[in-house]
């Protein structure tokens, strides 16, 4: 299958799983489950399928997020509440949020369709190397076809992202220079949500932007260089040949499938709001 083919499958499905982390209803089910309030909800809500670790562990394969930011979380989440009643929790929350952004479409067919496609899809990930996917892929699957296209789009992300941590070790970028350097293209976090989200000092922006620089990956206005857009193609192509696997076991055709329907309910969602505004550079 054509890379950009499967890239392109893969975004069509991200806003299905990742609209968890912007929604109300994650928060007030996991503060109902024990959690406080705030990021220690981001933090244990998808951590939670690899059990009691510790802030090293989440700091390591989230990759990008301030270490100290995620030690003020993790493991006090896990005196509040366990790993299984935090997972239970937020399949709870999916199934309000999906059903109120969604309305009358989160029980249409296409839904149910979607979910046997993306659960075959989703038999050709491995875990080997894989440690965040692998805790999810452990989990039970739901029974709902709403909440198992849920689950389904939350596996081939994290099979994607830990693929694409893999590549950024490769290729000598940190968690902050890969946050750093993703803002830069255009297309991702604004700089602001991005120091936000992921616990960043604007000093320590500003000397990540500074060696960046020394390396010739950016210049003078916090742009790319050509050297710079040249190795974040490297990343993204690698971890996009990392990822081809369940779309090339699934096929073009009902790749194809999938992907439109995604495309179907993420119009949905953004028709109503799923992102708060100033979030991303460009509307998702």
């Amino acid at each position: 299958m054509d890379p950009k083919d499967v890239a392109k499958h893969q975004r069509a499905l991200d806003v299905v799983h990742s609209m968890t982390y912007f929604v109300p209803e994650t928060q007030e089910h996991l503060v109902a489950a024990g959690l406080r309030p705030g990021r220690m909800c981001y933090f244990a809500g998808r951590a939670a399928p690899m059990g009691a670790v510790a802030a090293g562990v989440v700091a390591a394969t989230f990759y990008n997020f301030n270490p100290e930011l995620v030690a003020r979380h993790v493991p006090r989440a896990w005196t509040l509440a366990t790993p299984e009643a935090v997972v239970a929790a937020r399949f709870t929350s999916v199934d309000a949020a999906l059903r109120r952004l969604l309305g009358d479409a989160a029980d249409a067919p296409e839904v149910a369709e979607a979910a046997v496609l993306a659960r075959e899809a989703s038999t050709a990930c491995t875990p080997e190397g894989r440690p965040l996917y692998a805790g999810h892929a452990d989990l039970e699957w739901p029974q709902s076809p709403l909440l198992e296209l849920w689950h389904a789009t939350s596996l081939l992300r994290e099979h994607r992202g830990d693929g694409h941590v893999a590549a950024l070790v490769a290729a000598g970028i940190s968690g902050l220079d890969a946050l750093v350097t993703h803002c830069a293209t255009g297309r991702g976090f604004t700089v602001p949500a991005a120091q936000l989200s992921r616990g960043w000092s604007a000093e320590a922006w500003d000397a990540a932007e500074d060696g960046l620089r020394e390396r010739g990956l950016l210049d003078a206005e916090g742009g790319l260089t050509d050297a710079g857009v040249a190795l974040r193609t490297e990343v993204e192509d690698v971890t996009t040949r990392t990822a081809a696997a369940p779309w090339e076991h699934l096929g073009e055709d009902r790749s194809a499938r999938l992907a439109d329907i995604g495309r179907d309910l993420t119009r949905r969602m953004n028709e109503v709001g799923v992102f708060p505004a100033g979030t991303f550079s460009t509307p998702r």
